[in-house]
């Protein structure tokens, strides 16, 4: 394994230690960094499990990550069109993410693919 994939995987087990922190009640801030980085979503507890249902990260913006899960709770992405219908709102009835500020723009999109492959293997087509 090279220095690059030693790195890549020290960023996700960061990741995967990081804060799972509730999406906010309509008119409170999100509970997450104005840099860039990579998110994971995960589902509504259930059985006392949650379930990710999107890993993502931040290409550019001012606000970083917190604009982007902004972006999702009000419907202006691909996965709430997709998985929750364009209602990006129902992402505060018990759904919580996780964050990571990642100064490089390639390291991000490696954690991100590493980060989708490792916990949602249906995102790239495995969990036919």
């Amino acid at each position: 394994m090279n220095r690059e994939q030693k790195a890549v995987r020290a960023l996700f087990k960061k990741l995967k230690r990081a804060r799972l922190r509730p999406f906010p009640n309509h008119g409170e801030p999100v509970d997450a960094p104005d840099r860039q980085g990579v998110y994971v979503i995960h589902s509504p507890r259930r059985k006392n499990v949650r379930t990710v249902v999107h890993v993502g990260r931040t290409y550019r913006g001012t606000a970083g990550l917190r604009q982007r899960l902004k972006n999702h709770l009000h419907g202006a992405s691909s996965f709430t069109n997709e998985f929750l219908k364009g209602h990006g709102r129902k992402l505060r009835s018990g759904y919580a993410f996780r964050c990571l500020a990642v100064r490089s723009a390639r390291r991000r999109a490696l954690l991100e693919f590493f980060a989708a492959g490792s916990l949602c293997p249906s995102h790239v087509g495995l969990s036919e």
